[in-house]
């Protein structure tokens, strides 16, 4: 496949046939003109040429050895997606042909993280479910003449394999009996062969310029009890041989792979046509088509890494607001709608690009800007006494808790003589320019009065332990005179009426934009592992726990992972680790992207 320009369309040209990579085409069901990214187009295409029947079949299929990230919800959305505009079935099924690195831990969250993103799968399969009928394939392979039990090690075989440019070297057991194959395979299976004694091997052409053809391995050696199968399996199928086999078993008609899959396909198309056994399928056959990975700046997603920093304890579990896991994107608070837009975004397309961790998090902030309820919160507090308010007078504000949506009414927060403010929102000897808290500057208290500022109160430290102020009465908030202009407005809670709360700051996890390139880089330069290059690049500030801070106490018995707006901070919400006794909140992201300036 490569990319080329025809007229003014991108395209892919694959087996002769140029398809739009994007072009506006009519939606029958919507009556309106949709823009469909080419896997749609081929799909749209393959119903109207009736080809499987007039229907569409899916299939995700992950391998349990790990918690999904964001570049799985891709996938996601393409295979469940694709199924639901079609009236088809999105399969579940787990890749489960490496019981050495799977656990059913695993199984479990990979479901929840589906369902939190909104889809629902037609049925739950495993790769397991199919060992005795790919067993029964290898057998027939070896009866036939193309298959064959090789004794070789792994390096001996990589080395005949030869390179793109010259062909490999046939094995020496590549013409062993037939007889001799079938005895040795089922000893692969008995527990009487060793790990990495022998495997068999695809016979099929070691001159292909398709390395994939030079004779493949298909079976190896596990000596590994299987989660779902335990230890009536020693001998264990490839993905390039189980794959294929599992989308023909179960009706897959569409199985869409990411780009590093496309040498693979041709293997793929070849071991469906022998499976089918004489069968006729050239309208009703699974078909593999590849769409680009999701590379995001400043962002890991080899699961291998994500789980050196699990279990090296450089992040607390797979679900730290840091990781790039759905799992972890939940619990800093990003919603599954965020992720979806984030998607709709980047789109689908035939080549590689690394995309700005700044538009996932606009895309983030679009969306809770729609749904997040604002509250007061103070995460670095200086005490605000007004002077000349009454001591013991506590007023109730009126407080929006979403100016996007009305519906959602509005709530009361209590003002009173001491209040809790940004620290940084005083200076004492301010540049001119600045708006906030300053002696003899106006600023407004948001929802509340003008207040001007008289001075503060110094420890011996030269700390700013306390800031003083007059209110004028008659500037409250929806009184005449509350429209006198003042150019500075900022939040508060009141210290009697507000909850103590811990407030945990997220950033990014790594320094660098790419820091799959520089972690490669590094092990090279210092010939090291990935552990050790990892703590050269990894971000010391990408957590800021502040345990001190104060909420108004509407938040209190607010649910895990709610949405909230901190008012003028950014966007937050309640971690799981919170009790009555003590909330804590995560930041999701602050209300403008900060960290693209600093960084320039």
């Amino acid at each position: 496949i490569c990319a080329c320009l025809v007229g003014s369309e991108m395209c892919i040209r694959d087996r002769n046939i140029y398809i739009p990579i994007m072009a506006d085409i009519k939606s029958e069901e919507a009556g309106e003109k949709k823009s469909l990214n080419f896997i749609e187009q081929i799909v749209e295409k393959d119903l109207k040429e009736g080809k499987n029947g007039g229907k569409v079949q899916t299939r995700f299929p992950p391998e349990p050895n790990g918690y999904l990230h964001i570049g799985h919800a891709k996938a996601i959305c393409l295979d469940f997606g694709i199924a639901a505009d079609h009236n088809g079935i999105c399969n579940l099924r787990f890749d489960d042909t490496n019981p050495t690195k799977e656990d059913v831990e695993y199984v479990e969250a990979i479901k929840e993280d589906i369902q939190w993103l909104g889809y629902q799968w037609g049925n739950e399969y495993y790769a397991s479910d199919y060992f005795q009928q790919l067993w029964d394939f290898a057998i027939r392979l070896i009866e036939e003449g193309k298959a064959y039990i090789d004794e070789q090690t792994s390096e001996q075989i990589a080395q005949q394999k030869g390179t793109p440019t010259q062909p490999g070297v046939e094995s020496p057991y590549r013409n062993r009996p037939i007889e001799e194959s079938l005895s040795l395979f089922k000893k692969m299976n008995t527990g009487e062969i060793a790990e990495g004694a022998m495997v068999l091997r695809a016979k099929i052409d070691m001159a292909n310029p398709n390395m994939h053809f030079r004779d493949p391995i298909i079976y190896r050696v596990v000596n590994h009890p299987h989660h779902r199968t335990g230890t009536t399996w020693k001998a264990y199928p490839m993905y390039d041989f189980a794959h294929g086999q599992s989308d023909y078993f179960e009706g897959v008609t569409h199985s869409l792979c990411t780009l590093e899959f496309v040498p693979h396909r041709p293997l793929y198309d070849l071991f469906v046509d022998w499976v089918k056994e004489g069968k006729d399928l050239d309208d009703n056959r699974p078909h593999q088509y590849e769409f680009n990975k999701l590379n995001l700046s400043y962002t890991l997603m080899s699961k291998r890494n994500l789980l050196i920093l699990v279990k090296e304890k450089l992040v607390n579990g797979w679900d730290d607001p840091r990781m790039p896991t759905i799992c972890g994107f939940r619990r800093r608070g990003y919603s599954p709608e965020s992720i979806h837009k984030f998607i709709d975004k980047i789109g689908y397309t035939t080549y590689d690009a690394l995309n700005e961790f700044a538009l996932l998090e606009s895309a983030v902030r679009e969306d809770l800007n729609t749904r997040a309820t604002r509250i007061s919160a103070v995460v670095n507090p200086v005490k605000l006494v007004i002077t000349n308010y009454p001591e013991g007078k506590v007023e109730e504000l009126e407080a929006i808790n979403n100016p996007e949506k009305p519906e959602e009414g509005s709530h009361f927060i209590e003002f009173s003589r001491e209040l809790w403010m940004e620290r940084e929102d005083f200076m004492e000897n301010a540049p001119k320019k600045y708006f906030r808290m300053t002696p003899g500057q106006e600023v407004r208290l948001k929802s509340a009065y003008i207040v001007k500022c008289t001075g503060c109160k110094k420890n011996e430290a030269g700390e700013v332990v306390e800031v003083y102020c007059e209110y004028d009465p008659n500037t409250k908030s929806g009184m005449p005179e509350a429209n006198r202009k003042v150019k500075g407005t900022l939040h508060w809670v009141s210290c009697d009426h507000c909850l103590e709360a811990e407030v945990r700051l997220y950033d990014r996890l790594w320094k660098v934009e790419n820091p799959r390139d520089e972690l490669t880089a590094i092990r090279e330069a210092k010939n090291c592992d990935a552990l050790e290059a990892m703590k050269d690049i990894i971000n010391p500030d990408s957590l800021n726990i502040l345990p001190h801070c104060y909420i108004e106490k509407y938040a209190a018995g607010m649910k895990p992972l709610t949405y909230l707006q901190f008012q003028r901070i950014g966007y937050f919400n309640v971690d799981p680790d919170s009790t009555p006794e003590k909330m804590v909140f995560n930041r999701t992201v602050g209300l403008k992207d900060t960290w693209g300036k600093i960084n320039k």
